[in-house]
């Protein structure tokens, strides 16, 4: 039987232009994309790494725990989820706040959208 991951709770989000501000510090957070690899393949934010959500139950482990995990996903959703089970696991995990579609229209306007 597989684990699955629960809904959320309260958690830390930040805006893309404080996320933007955060990957930009002396100190970034590690960067996770919860979506799905073909979702990686169309556009993902530079430096991020890749564990769709429904593998984070099994490889949340291998996560860093030496510094915050800024966490997205495509609108948020998957990503709150995601971080309010990483937070429960004792990892510093930050919501990115409408996700890589809110990241798009505010920092990488260039950026492919689906």
């Amino acid at each position: 039987m597989s684990e699955s991951i629960p809904p959320p709770s309260p958690f830390k989000s930040v805006s893309p232009a404080e996320a933007a501000a955060l990957l930009d510090s002396a100190t970034p957070p590690y960067l996770l994309d919860v979506r799905e690899p073909q979702e990686y393949a169309l556009c993902h934010i530079t430096g991020s790494h890749l564990i769709p959500v429904s593998e984070l139950a099994l490889k949340w482990p291998t996560l860093p725990v030496d510094k915050p995990l800024l966490v997205y996903c495509h609108h948020g959703v998957r990503s709150s989820h995601a971080v309010s089970f990483l937070n429960a696991q004792g990892l510093s995990a930050i919501n990115l706040t409408g996700g890589i579609h809110a990241w798009a229209e505010a920092i990488e306007l260039t950026m492919p959208r689906h």
